[in-house]
């Protein structure tokens, strides 16, 4: 079996960081006037600056998903040591891809004119990214492929536009002041995602005149066997915990109940997240592979606010693999909740900061809410 390697990772940042006062003046305000809940979820989630492929004031889109995929892939070739006619294989993951139909990644491929690789589109929530980097790693560790390239992206902000959205009342304004943690679903979600791309070029050979990551293993698990959907678009979830498509509805209906946006159980994420992409799956994996804390320099936790940030600690804690705050790695305050993205742009910080050195080892965590799922990946400074 061959060994895998990262040889470079970019990023794609839309348009100008957006500061938190100025996130109305993007995504619209609903009915009119402005949000009674942002403050309260923008104190929880730390969040200070984030990206938009929105443009201020219209709401207009100035990118598409696929071409943020597309501008952060082009970066690769900046060196002039890599053209993309090399790609042979390309794997896009992403949560919010521009259509139903074809593929993401067939888009993003439209965008870049190449022709004859081999594509797969990763769908999904958090994981998609790093199911799409999967996918190369097993194709480059089989021996089938030997160079491909791996993008996880975001166009969040058109599905959070306040057009999307009918007139909705300051619901449980009064118990959010008191508690952070309820449950208040779509507008919960407004405050907290990003839009971003990443993408990493993977070979089964390493840099020969600079740092390379070698990936030691991908490991995915999902519980979705015994948890319910937690994080959801073009579903309704009844009372009873029946899920309803919504296709299942006329059109009339599903935007009435803005079945298209993206919505969250709160209250079923903060019981549920740490046991289930923490707590239980480390203790699996540590088991399978035999780690131990003192074989990592760096920990790069995807969480969605630096509310988890406490919780994930204590669920590393209760699962006997503490580690400590002084190898934490994020840059979720600056460039904010990128879902699928969001491990490829800590990661592309990361690589260029010159901080790693030959035998560093990194531990990555990407957790899902969508019905709790996660992935920790191990990666060797080479």
């Amino acid at each position: 079996m061959q060994n895998v390697y990262i040889n470079d990772i970019q990023k794609f940042m839309p348009n100008e960081p957006v500061n938190n006062k100025d996130i109305e003046e993007y995504l619209g305000y609903i009915g009119g006037k402005k949000s009674k809940v942002k403050n309260i979820v923008l104190r929880s989630n730390g969040i200070k600056s984030r990206h938009y492929v929105l443009e201020k004031g219209t709401q207009k889109p100035l990118f598409t998903n696929a071409q943020l995929c597309s501008n952060a892939i082009q970066k690769l070739t900046d060196n002039g040591k890599f053209n993309l006619d090399e790609i042979e294989c390309l794997a896009c993951g992403t949560t919010s891809p521009d259509q139903l139909m074809p593929g993401h990644t067939l888009m993003v491929q439209g965008e870049l004119k190449i022709d004859g690789i081999e594509t797969i589109s990763a769908s999904g929530i958090c994981l998609s990214g790093i199911n799409a980097l999967k996918y190369v790693y097993y194709g480059i560790k089989a021996g089938e492929i030997t160079t491909a390239v791996s993008c996880g992206s975001e166009a969040s902000s058109p599905i959070l536009s306040a057009r999307n959205f009918k007139k909705e009342s300051d619901h449980l304004i009064d118990e959010l002041e008191k508690n952070t943690s309820i449950a208040f679903e779509k507008d919960f979600l407004r405050w907290m995602l990003s839009d971003g791309a990443g993408a990493m070029k993977v070979e089964n050979k390493p840099n020969e005149d600079k740092l390379s990551l070698r990936i030691d293993f991908i490991d995915v698990l999902s519980y979705a066997g015994s948890m319910p959907v937690c994080m959801y678009s073009g579903l309704n979830i009844l009372e009873d915990g029946t899920n309803v498509s919504w296709r299942a509805y006329d059109q009339d209906e599903v935007m009435e109940n803005s079945l298209l946006s993206v919505a969250q159980d709160v209250k079923l994420l903060n019981a549920n997240i740490i046991k289930y992409t923490v707590t239980k799956p480390i203790k699996t994996i540590t088991k399978k592979h035999g780690l131990q804390v003192s074989d990592f320099t760096y920990f790069l936790p995807h969480y969605s606010s630096t509310y988890f940030r406490e919780k994930v600690y204590q669920g590393l804690i209760d699962a006997n693999f503490e580690i400590p705050y002084e190898k934490w790695f994020t840059n979720l305050v600056t460039k904010g909740n990128t879902g699928s993205a969001s491990m490829y742009i800590m990661l592309e910080e990361l690589f260029h900061s010159k901080r790693l050195q030959k035998g560093d080892k990194i531990l990555c965590y990407i957790p899902e809410s969508g019905r709790f799922s996660t992935a920790f990946m191990s990666l060797t400074v080479v």
